[in-house]
């Protein structure tokens, strides 16, 4: 869940609580919680279709499982082009994962599009979709780079002016050029704007 708070025209504030959970793991389904996170970003606009923004999360993990917490922190720079109907975007992540052993940075580039499923903008009780791509590279001085790639498509709907909803899936290759994994999320997002 999310929620979007404008404090100006040009700044504004991301606050976010969201899981993730094991629905079917070693051969069984089942429901058990993987993490929680609590996130907050700082969003300035510097053009119409330009942004840079500040975020921090923290991760509680070992009390659903053997792992350790995570602190994060994150820089953005954010770009879009809307030509005609579909919007394209463009963005760059810096972050910096801390873990009690050791730290992982991580560089990050998603391209986005997304468009109205009715019309040739998004009016109120119309579905949208959000199609993502996202390389992502991590270095730390305990491993070697670690390449993923992400494909995340998803449905939503402007249910109100200050309201939406998302379902979708993503698919992820972790660590591309070693022993890659394959991993599937089913996603959902409601997103309120105050």
């Amino acid at each position: 869940m999310g929620i979007n708070y404008t404090v100006k025209g040009n700044y504004d504030h991301n606050f976010s609580l969201s899981q993730r959970n094991y629905i079917y793991r070693t051969g069984d389904f089942q429901l058990n919680v993987r993490q929680l996170d609590l996130a907050h970003f700082s969003k300035w606009k510097v053009k119409d279709n330009q942004s840079v923004a500040l975020g921090l999360m923290y991760r509680f993990r070992n009390v659903f499982e053997d792992n350790s917490n995570e602190l994060r922190f994150t820089e953005q720079y954010n770009i879009t082009h809307q030509p005609i109907v579909i919007r394209f975007g463009h963005r760059f992540r810096w972050e910096q994962r801390i873990i009690p052993s050791f730290t992982i940075h991580r560089f990050r580039y998603r391209f986005s599009i997304d468009t109205s499923l009715q019309g040739e903008k998004l009016d109120i009780g119309e579905a949208y979709i959000v199609g993502n791509w996202e390389n992502l590279l991590s270095v730390t001085r305990a491993n070697k780079p670690q390449y993923d790639q992400r494909f995340t498509l998803n449905l939503g709907w402007l249910i109100h002016a200050k309201m939406k909803i998302q379902f979708g899936v993503e698919y992820r290759f972790e660590d591309y050029f070693e022993e890659t994994q394959q991993v599937a999320f089913f996603l959902s997002t409601l997103n309120l704007s105050l």
